[in-house]
């Protein structure tokens, strides 16, 4: 699987169809706030059957924590048994792939978009990210627009992520530097 690269040099993706009407996306609004970033409602089987509701591919046993924030279920795919932990927040403009038994947890950030800074106008620059399976993202780390973190990868407690992280290994820091290989036992 590759990144996708949904990069306009200029603000009209903002204007454009973002993968579902108005209705929808302000249904969706109402939804996130009350059953997702709603800390009080604690049952995945709620937010998985809302997530599917609204277009996102989801596995088996997924386990979505409270105060969750998704702003395009419709690009949220996330296979079995992978696990969203407390405060997450996937801010996915773009595509984002959550591998099996995957672990993001709390309070760590997907962050599909950024601007280009060079301008003046901060033109607006998407790229989906993919975690593939196995992958660790650490308590309150930041994965950037068009990182892939490959199999088994670890990225620690907030640490930033703004490259491609390599299987099996161990990243740590701002911006997260390899440390060392992840050795998983059976």
């Amino acid at each position: 699987m590759s990144v996708v690269d949904h990069s306009i040099y200029n603000n009209d993706w903002y204007k454009r169809e973002i993968g579902a009407g108005k209705i929808k996306q302000v249904l969706w609004y109402m939804v996130n706030a009350l059953f997702f970033i709603n800390p009080l409602n604690t049952s995945s089987g709620i937010k998985n059957f809302w997530l599917k509701l609204f277009g996102a591919k989801m596995g088996k046993g997924v386990v979505l924590k409270p105060a969750i924030n998704i702003k395009y279920p419709w690009k949220l795919y996330i296979d079995d048994y992978s696990w969203v932990g407390e405060g997450v927040w996937i801010d996915n403009l773009a595509d984002v792939h959550i591998g099996k038994s995957v672990c993001i947890s709390q309070g760590a950030m997907l962050l599909t978009g950024n601007h280009d800074y060079t301008k003046t106008t901060f033109d607006l620059t998407v790229k989906s990210i993919i975690l593939n399976d196995g992958v660790w993202i650490g308590a309150r780390a930041l994965v950037c627009p068009g990182v892939i973190c490959e199999t088994h990868a670890v990225l620690a407690a907030m640490s930033v992520a703004t490259r491609n992280l390599e299987a099996y290994s161990i990243y740590q820091g701002n911006p997260a530097t390899l440390v060392k290989q992840r050795v998983v036992k059976a």
